[in-house]
């Protein structure tokens, strides 16, 4: 008996004529497609290239297969036609870097400094309103780690409370060329909630300080962050870490002082809460006129002058209730024996001399960083004798700034006191 065709077909064979048939469907497709003209391909098929992107990126700074790259470093980008723009940078393990894009709009800079002699890859990628990105990259090695650092060093502490006139003080333990004080600048952001429009003084090669245009708001947050890790500070010498710093803003006491009355009126948040009589220094040595700031407050202490004024004139003196304004030596404090002229004599040696009383009640009610202005006396208060920020006008403190002013829109921005750097002259009483 003779086999039926489909018991000659074999598995193999039944694969055969599939293929087959998978072949002539692909072939009447590509026909279906072409045009009558030699059988190009058609427009529909998307034999054309895609259109460029209209945005574009590139990357300045650092360079690709950059070495020695400062740990300090941002990356420094330009756009065309780019309405949304991001920044990534990455180690050689994939790790991302966190940052953000500096106030010039122009650079993006790590949260922290860099790992030394680290390798990194930064990539900036633009898109325009087509939705299409472009991209540019950069790999690029950080220097080995320094010999020559310099410290950085904040005057106030985390959580410090203090008060509406104090300064914000950052310090080098090596001066800084008057040419690499504005890329330190840069690098330095203060940020206050609510926030106050404020700017950076260059007091000396050393020091720098920082206050709003007027006083601080009272119970104001700020921060302020010294990004100066592997930054390049001159002649070989580079940041050796970055510094953060938050404090609050305690309640608005001003005091002010008027010779003529021989009066101190205290402001606490505006409203007058207090007033003191005073005696200032007599006419040999009188106190100063202008606006001092609280720099120390002492409970007890003792005011001795024997080794600049000798035995004849010297005293040794115990004090109670002092709080230093000059680092000449004016002090407000308590002075029992001047209370029979306080209020209309003037016998101290320029210090604001009030009751043990009131001395009490100034001490338990004021901050350092508290403001004080003294009028109508016969010497002016020189500036640099103590935190004498406020003593300036405002034009006058923007001309300390090693960059350009420019009003923002949103104004911004655990170190430890260095008693090392303090002066300690001697003081009057």
């Amino acid at each position: 008996m003779r086999a039926s065709q489909d018991q000659l077909i074999r598995p193999g064979g039944r694969r055969r004529v599939f293929a087959a048939g998978l072949l002539a469907v692909a072939l009447a497709f590509t026909s279906a497609c072409t045009d009558g003209d030699g059988g190009k391909p058609s427009s529909w098929h998307g034999g054309g290239e895609s259109p460029a992107p209209k945005a574009a990126a590139t990357i300045s700074e650092p360079a690709t297969d950059a070495k020695d790259v400062p740990a300090s470093t941002g990356i420094t980008f330009t756009t065309k036609d780019a309405v949304k723009t991001t920044v990534d940078l990455k180690d050689a393990t994939g790790k991302a870097i966190e940052g953000t894009l500096a106030a010039d709009g122009k650079t993006w800079l790590p949260a922290g400094a860099l790992a030394y002699g680290t390798s990194y890859t930064a990539t900036v990628t633009a898109t325009g309103d087509d939705d299409r990105p472009a991209t540019a990259t950069s790999t690029f090695t950080t220097m080995a780690k320094p010999a020559n650092q310099v410290r950085v060093s904040s005057f106030l502490g985390d959580n410090q409370v203090v008060g509406v006139g104090m300064p914000l003080i950052v310090k080098f333990s090596r001066a800084i060329p008057e040419d690499y004080r504005d890329d330190v600048q840069r690098r330095m952001t203060v940020t206050s909630t609510p926030a106050q429009e404020g700017i950076w003084h260059w007091v000396s090669p050393t020091e720098i300080r920082y206050r709003p245009k007027e006083f601080w708001k009272a119970d104001s947050k700020v921060s302020y962050r010294v990004q100066a890790g592997g930054l390049p500070m001159g002649a070989g010498w580079y940041g050796r870490a970055d510094l953060a710093v938050d404090i609050k803003i305690g309640a608005s006491v001003i005091m002010t002082v008027d010779n003529k009355t021989k009066r101190m009126t205290v402001t606490r948040n505006g409203a007058v809460v207090k007033t003191i009589p005073v005696s200032l220094g007599k006419k040999a040595t009188p106190s100063s006129s202008g606006t001092m700031v609280v720099i120390e407050k002492l409970r007890k202490t003792v005011f001795d002058t024997m080794e600049e004024l000798g035995p004849e004139e010297g005293y040794r003196t115990k004090i109670d209730f002092a709080q230093r304004l000059t680092w000449g030596g004016e002090f407000i404090h308590a002075a029992p024996w001047s209370e029979g002229q306080q209020g209309s004599v003037n016998v101290s040696h320029g210090c604001v001399n009030v009751s043990m009383a009131n001395g009490d009640w100034l001490f338990k009610n004021t901050q350092v960083g508290d403001p004080i202005t003294v009028k109508g006396t016969e010497r002016r208060l020189q500036n640099g004798n103590g935190w004498t920020d406020w003593n300036m006008s405002w034009d006058e403190y923007v001309k300390g700034s090693a960059l350009p002013y420019e009003q923002p829109a949103d104004p911004d921005a655990t170190p430890t006191p260095d008693a090392a750097d303090t002066p300690t002259p001697t003081p009057t009483a």
